[in-house]
């Protein structure tokens, strides 16, 4: 199916199953422990051996020998294989540096070896026997000294990546209302729950890796790069994942050292990350430099907005890039953006959750919010003066596809008691605490991607979807089966849904906000043609034939979906051209209350509430769930989350949760989610956008403007923790 047009009525405009809250299918088996995740699938294949992963000690030069002798005699070891002893691998998509082989070394904890044993305790005792020697070379490691000379960036056309809308340096020295600030953000980590996992067998020139990956068709052609084999010969299961956040989005060391290690073992080799290795040896997000400029008139109306951004990487491209929003948000005929990209002997940093987008949310809604308090107006006023017509104010070629933020800052205010807010800050006190409010709007992309399905009959009123989709905590499983249900006329307990396997119709995958709208319209498409099909089958015209119930009526007659037997149709959907002519978008206006005790400084979030404008929510139960996690992870980035470089050897330290701090259930008391009735015709047949990364957009800058309202203090360098504010906090009595 072809998607060449916005949609118009369709049968999710009456629906009986898509857009109800519906418990997760996926729910009792996760609860029960009876969902495996890939380390756990101990039945798939017989005699797994255990693989434990080396990685360097230092973060550049060369290996100049490697001893492995007594780790290849220790107790139960079957193979031990040497990155000096393998010739290195290729790169696949977004690998930015080296996944094993050869003696050079990129970055701090790159995979130099891996001990294969018939136990995970003999493999890991093994490797501390393995003795290293290396030629350490000088590195780049410190990102805020290398920022000030880095080139700019490259666009995906090879383009510096630097564009201008009217004259900002003129207007900016015209306006009589400045802003003029630099936000910084640090790397982060993905801090998932499952590690990078794999077990991977040989069965002649084949291979199956049961791995934890986002996007299967992406990582089976990348295994074929890689190893240099025909990608036809790759599979890929994955059916649970416990978190990506794009962490897993591309195929990372895990799964190539097993498959290495399973071939030189002549046997199945599992394979799981230690955490330290998650955050030095595959990716994590970079960290931001960020500088706003903004002038407005004594109206409010902005005149001259200028967004320059700096990130790093291992490969001097693709960096985080902290503007993606500004030209979207709010309007301005004079405006600026740039993005620098530094070269750092790190380990490389990639897709996070919103990429570019959560970060530049940081900056970008605090400085509204400066800018609010320096024209003595309400900060959510001030947002809605600035709201932009029918184009995109930084891409004036582009219309909008639906937008409804005003909608959701007005309607958040009221649902958050914003009225009850005191302007001048530090002025509200609750016991020893100060207490204070923030606004945020937020923004992020909703785009759509091919993708396919293949759904039978099984003969007896049942319906079978199977896709390479994943499910990564999203409730994949569940909107997929809703689809079908509802494009079918069955009852959801008719539907049984088999994802993550490559050996399936390749769907979107998970990732970038595009796996509910695109894997969804994909199912949908798939059925429309079953539909045909059955008809074609039973004897009438499938298109126009009412499927309820698990009937059929058509041509004056019902039918038994039974009757149609068993058939199989596999379909997807393509979308056209005509999308390029809008920005097919998400918004959301975030509120949030902190209080600060006013002799500790302690910080902490009392309530938040995001308002979302995402389209048609397919299931309400499961998007909350996504919004509320993404609330915690940007309650997480700014106020405790960071990667702490060591910039003389060029590592991140505190890399385990032990140092690593993420929100627990105590630093989240009060969360709340609404979503517009909104639906978007230009997004897919279902008018459904995605909302897993919508949430964390803006989150953390309406804390940050919250904590400001309490005490007094601007903090611009990110995450706002006690010793960057404490000693200019107010002094009270």
């Amino acid at each position: 199916m072809e998607f060449n047009a916005p949609a118009g009525r369709n049968l999710f405009d009456a629906s009986k199953v898509v857009g109800k809250s519906t418990p997760r299918i996926d729910g009792p088996l996760k609860t029960t422990g009876q969902a495996p995740y890939a380390y756990e699938r101990h039945d798939v294949v017989a005699n797994q051996a255990y693989g434990y992963i080396v990685g360097s000690a230092i973060a550049k030069g060369r290996i100049s020998a490697m001893d492995a002798e007594a780790a290849r005699a220790a107790p139960g070891v079957i193979a031990v294989i040497l990155a000096t002893e393998t010739k290195p691998v290729g790169k696949g998509m977004s690998n930015y540096a080296p996944l094993f082989g050869g003696s050079d070394i990129a970055h701090y904890h790159q995979a130099i070896a891996c001990v294969v044993a018939e136990t995970f305790e003999q493999a890991r005792s093994a490797a501390a026997l393995i003795r290293t020697s290396y030629d350490r070379s000088a590195g780049r490691f410190d990102f805020p000294k290398l920022a000030p000379e880095a080139p700019l960036a490259k666009d995906e056309e090879g383009k510096p990546d630097r564009q201008t809308v009217g004259d900002f340096d003129s207007a900016f020295a015209a306006a009589e209302v400045k802003i003029d600030a630099t936000y910084t953000t640090p790397d982060e980590s993905h801090a998932m729950m499952e590690p990078h996992a794999t077990i991977a067998a040989w069965d002649g020139d084949k291979l199956t890796l049961w791995t934890s990956n986002q996007m299967i068709n992406w990582g089976k052609e990348s295994m074929g790069k890689i190893l240099g084999m025909d990608p036809k010969n790759i599979r890929l299961d994955s059916p649970y994942i416990g978190g990506g956040f794009g962490g897993k989005l591309f195929i990372r060391a895990d799964a190539v050292v097993a498959a290495l290690a399973a071939k030189q073992a002549k046997r199945p080799v599992k394979i799981a990350l230690q955490r330290p290795l998650m955050a030095n040896n595959t990716t994590h997000r970079h960290a931001t430099i960020q500088r706003l400029r903004i002038g407005a008139g004594r109206d409010g109306r902005i005149t001259a907005l200028a967004h320059e951004n700096w990130s790093g990487n291992i490969n001097g491209k693709e960096g985080e890039n902290g503007t993606l929003q500004t030209p979207v948000l709010y309007a301005g005929a004079n405006r600026l953006i740039a993005n620098y990209i530094a070269t750092l002997d790190l380990p490389e940093g990639n897709a996070m959750r919103a990429p570019g987008e959560a970060v530049g949310h940081l900056a970008l809604e605090v400085a509204m919010d400066e800018l609010a308090e320096k024209l003595g107006m309400d900060p959510i006023e001030l947002r809605i003066r600035n709201e932009p017509k029918s184009t995109v104010p930084g891409k004036p070629e582009k219309r909008f596809s639906d937008r409804n933020l005003v909608r959701c800052l007005r309607e958040g205010s009221t649902r958050f008691g914003w009225d009850r807010r005191k302007a001048k800050p530090g002025s509200v006190r609750d016991g020893q605490w100060l207490v204070g409010m923030g606004v945020a709007a937020g923004y992020r992309a909703a785009p759509a991607n091919k993708s396919a399905a293949r759904v039978r009959l099984d003969g007896n009123g049942g319906v079978i979807v199977e896709t390479d989709m994943t499910d990564i905590g999203t409730g994949s499983y569940t909107i997929i089966a809703q689809t079908a249900a509802e494009t079918l006329g069955v009852p959801l307990e008719k539907v049984k849904v088999t994802l993550g396997d490559s050996d399936h119709p390749a769907a979107a995958g998970s990732g970038g906000q595009w796996g509910a709208a695109s894997s969804t319209a994909g199912v949908y498409a798939a059925c429309v043609t079953l539909r045909q099909k059955i008809g074609q089958t039973l004897g009438f015209d499938g298109d126009k034939a009412e499927f309820a119930g698990g009937k059929i009526k058509a041509n004056g007659k019902s039918f038994d979906l039974a009757e149609a037997g068993k058939l199989s149709v596999d379909g997807g959907i393509e979308f056209g051209k005509f999308k390029d002519d809008y920005d097919v978008g998400t918004y959301a206006a975030h509120f949030a209350e902190v209080a600060v005790n006013a002799y500790t400084g302690e910080a902490r979030i009392r309530r938040m509430l995001a308002v979302c404008d995402a389209g048609r929510i397919l299931n309400p139960l499961s998007a909350r769930s996504q919004v509320i996690g993404a609330m915690v992870m940007a309650a997480g980035a700014a106020m405790m989350e960071e990667l702490v470089v060591d910039t003389r050897f060029g590592f991140f330290v505190n890399h385990d949760l032990a140092g690593y701090e993420v929100p627990v259930h105590a630093d989240i008391p009060a969360q709340d989610v609404v979503f517009l009735d909104t639906l978007d015709p230009i997004i897919s047949p279902l008018k459904a956008k995605g909302v897993g990364e919508l949430g964390i957009c803006g989150v953390g800058a309406a804390i940050a403007n919250a904590m400001y309202n309490a005490t007094g203090v601007r903090v611009r360098e990110y995450p706002i923790t006690l010793d960057k504010y404490f000693e200019r906090m107010p002094m009270l009595t």
